[in-house]
């Protein structure tokens, strides 16, 4: 049955109260046809997901100790991950696709929750393609509930955790309350330093790159820049990975078995060692996320020589 999902306004994000106790993108929103939650500043919020915060409540001081194997001084600085098989794995348990996506959800939070522990700086996640605009109405609808009510929700651990959230892709093609909420969750998390995650929301790598190649011929028709003056560095001023210290991905992991990087971050990705995982999206955790580590650690690193 078809629906139509209605956004409310998004309100002022302001630091979160001492009682609220939301948790990072866990899944929420049961049924299509659910009704809002209460806000995450309110007690009963609170109380509802205390449990699922605490495994997040552990300090960098607490979580020194690495895998057996793993290398502090090896530790990729930034991980991308193309997020693949959601849809597969609710099809193989006869579950609706949305099960699929909030079982996605949480495997994001835990990769999120292993990044801060283990010291990687950046995790950006392709988490709806430009392409993806033409899978049916209901499941766009789905999702952009999904990014929506999920920030919303855990813009508390975002401020108690010291995590940066950025969000690139052409944004206007989003629902206005969505994009409002981004803008505002981008501005007041931008200087939070611990970790970095990075969404692409209707993003794909040639867009990224026609965008910059069009901020650079307009500052040349405004006359800032000469043509022979546009060069690698100021390519990559304009691409959307300008939001980060380490704008290319050191490691790239795709999930559910497929051996394509399905236009995502194309420039950026020049140099990035490669995992390919047979695990769907939603089955991957700790283990499978240890071995892609240890597999790059193990590579020599050439960038062209």
């Amino acid at each position: 049955m078809p629906f139509s999902l209605h956004f409310s306004p998004t309100p002022l994000i302001t630091a979160p109260s001492p009682l609220s106790k939301p948790f990072f993108l866990v899944p929420y929103y049961h049924t299509l046809y659910a009704p809002k939650s209460p806000p995450c500043s309110s007690t009963e919020h609170a109380l509802t997901h205390q449990g699922k915060q605490e495994a997040f409540d552990r300090r960098p001081e607490d979580s020194q100790t690495l895998p057996l194997g793993l290398r502090r001084d090896a530790m990729p600085s930034h991980v991308a991950v193309i997020m693949d098989g959601n849809r597969r794995w609710a099809r193989l348990r006869d579950l609706p696709v949305r099960s699929g996506y909030e079982a996605g959800v949480e495997s994001l939070r835990k990769i999120v929750e292993i990044c801060c522990k283990w010291g990687i700086k950046v995790l950006s996640v392709f988490a709806f393609s430009s392409d993806n605009w033409f899978r049916p109405k209901v499941e766009v609808e789905f999702l952009m509930s999904l990014f929506e009510r999920g920030m919303q929700e855990d813009t508390g651990i975002f401020f108690r955790e010291n995590i940066r959230i950025s969000v690139i892709g052409d944004l206007t093609k989003l629902p206005k309350a969505l994009q409002e909420l981004m803008v505002n969750l981008e501005e007041a998390t931008k200087n939070n330093t611990r970790f970095q995650l990075i969404v692409a929301v209707s993003y794909s790598g040639h867009y990224d790159v026609v965008q910059a190649c069009q901020r650079l011929a307009l500052k040349a028709k405004c006359g800032l820049i000469e043509p022979s003056d546009i060069n690698v560095s100021l390519m990559e001023q304009e691409l959307e990975t300008n939001c980060t210290e380490f704008p290319h991905p050191d490691l790239l992991i795709r999930t559910s078995g497929e051996f394509r990087i399905s236009n995502f971050m194309l420039w950026q990705l020049a140099y990035t060692e490669l995992f390919f995982a047979q695990s769907l999206w939603p089955d991957f955790g700790e283990a499978e996320f240890l071995k892609a580590l240890l597999a790059f650690q193990q590579r020599q690193r050439r960038y062209g020589v």
